[in-house]
């Protein structure tokens, strides 16, 4: 890929992944459920394209466990999308699922050591909560995406990984 197309592909994903931890954040403070169910929407929606794109990215690259990670993370993300819109608990099957596909995703994306070593261990940090979280709402806790304090506190920690990978994407030659 040539250096044009490579570059506008890193500023679409960083762009993405921007406005995925800026809406889904916003989503979590939002007012009312409608505002909630909006931003959650635009989140999702641009982390989808994010990771999609990046998939494509890393498969190119040669790194398959990076580019499967990005699959895995665009998969879990339409889980959840699919559930939002049927409100907060009667999401909670469809957040338990997308949450285990984001762990999983995030320890694929680490494990080559492609990002920086502070990246890996947030991204891990992030989808150890989410496993948790997952695993509680499996075992039959009735958790929700702002129960606090899991997954509240997962969140801001994935936002951070988010902007580690557009640290990474924007710093490449």
């Amino acid at each position: 890929m040539n250096t044009g197309a490579n570059r506008k592909l890193n500023l679409a994903a960083s762009v993405g992944l921007a406005l995925g931890g800026v809406f889904g954040m916003a989503g979590t403070f939002a007012g009312s459920d409608n505002l909630r169910n909006l931003a959650w929407e635009i989140d999702s929606l641009a982390l989808i394209v994010a990771t999609a794109l990046l998939t494509i990215k890393y498969f190119r690259k040669g790194c398959d466990a990076v580019a499967a990670g990005f699959l895995i993370f665009a998969i879990g993300e339409s889980v959840m999308l699919s559930g939002m819109a049927a409100g907060l608990q009667a999401s909670a099957p469809a957040f338990a699922a997308g949450a285990a596909l984001w762990a999983t995703a995030l320890v694929l994306v680490h494990f080559p050591r492609e990002f920086d070593f502070w990246i890996r261990v947030v991204g891990d940090l992030a989808a150890l909560l989410f496993l948790v979280t997952a695993t509680e709402i499996f075992s039959g806790q009735p958790l929700n995406p702002l129960t606090s304090p899991l997954p509240f506190f997962a969140y801001p920690l994935l936002v951070a990984t988010f902007a580690g990978w557009i640290w990474t994407l924007v710093r490449e030659p």
